[in-house]
């Protein structure tokens, strides 16, 4: 079981992308108290066409305007080389591109096949490699497709080999719409470490089915130690039918702390930032950490 954990809150980008659009000022008080809950990595914005997602359309100011803590990583998520101009003028040196594992996923996520989005991603690493830039590679459907239902490992093991042979920094995979179990979390981390065993890897997990701890769990004992989460599980996927939130950051933070493994974050600042993003969303949330009340809240010893 690894001692420490690094943990990228997605909140402020994907989170927030699949509710109804939240005030400028409000993500912006939301991104500044996530900043001060000790997190090391935070996805802070998308730079994407706002007809696709007007709740992104503000990126530019929402970046220029937020307060930056020191120690915190932050990166963007382009869906192309527009997006990737337009984050690495905003001053970002880590950005995230997008595949679905799933050919149906990707033509309705972004209109073209998985093999012509690979084609575009080869071209945007080089471009953010040019400019100092890294490119980490989201693959998409990892664990199962809404639309085509089963994925093969060995068909994302072989998307990450073509990534990694095209300049892929780091790779994560997403359980878009929750289908992820233990099994298969197994079996696709060990068909990606057979072929690629250097390549940094990232897991994102749903918690539409209820699985997302235990799929984490199966996870670090796998020695994967890195992970997205999103304050209170907001979430979703626009494009997935059925995708529920992510898995909640303080759902995760306290069960780590439960065990001993390290991630830098204080709970009791997370759940400040969790009730804030409740109270700007204008709906409970589902994290049940939130709910629980501070008498069963673990901090960090």
């Amino acid at each position: 079981m690894p001692r420490a954990v690094s943990i990228r809150e997605v909140g402020p980008r994907d989170g927030l992308q699949n509710e109804d659009p939240i005030p400028t000022d409000g993500k912006i008080r939301l991104l500044d108290a996530l900043s001060a809950t000790g997190v090391r990595r935070i996805e802070a914005v998308s730079f994407v066409h706002p007809k696709a997602i007007p709740q992104m359309a503000d990126a530019d100011e929402v970046w220029q305007r937020a307060s930056r803590a020191p120690g915190v990583r932050y990166s963007a998520l382009v869906p192309n080389s527009r997006g990737a101009q337009r984050a690495l003028a905003a001053g970002f040196t880590e950005i995230e591109v997008v595949v679905s594992a799933s050919d149906t996923h990707n033509r309705r996520n972004v209109n073209r096949s998985t093999a012509e989005s690979l084609d575009d991603i080869a071209g945007l690493i080089a471009l953010l490699h040019d400019a100092g830039a890294s490119a980490e590679v989201i693959v998409a459907t990892s664990f199962g497709c809404p639309y085509e239902g089963d994925v093969d490992p060995a068909r994302v093991a072989g998307i990450v080999d073509r990534v990694v042979a095209d300049g892929a920094d780091r790779v994560a995979f997403g359980d878009t719409t929750g289908m992820a179990t233990p099994r298969r979390v197994r079996e696709l981390v060990t068909a990606v470490r057979d072929r690629q065993p250097e390549i940094p890897v990232l897991l994102h997990f749903h918690n539409t089915r209820g699985t997302a701890l235990a799929n984490l769990l199966t996870a670090l004992e796998l020695g994967v130690t890195e992970y997205d989460a999103s304050v209170g599980g907001l979430g979703g996927c626009p494009y997935a039918p059925g995708a529920s939130g992510n898995v909640a950051t303080e759902e995760v933070v306290h069960m780590l702390h439960d065990m001993g493994v390290e991630t830098g974050i204080d709970l009791d600042v997370l759940l400040a930032a969790a009730a804030l993003a409740e109270e700007l969303v204008g709906r409970q949330l589902p994290s049940g950490v939130l709910r629980a009340g501070p008498r069963t809240r673990l901090t960090q010893t």
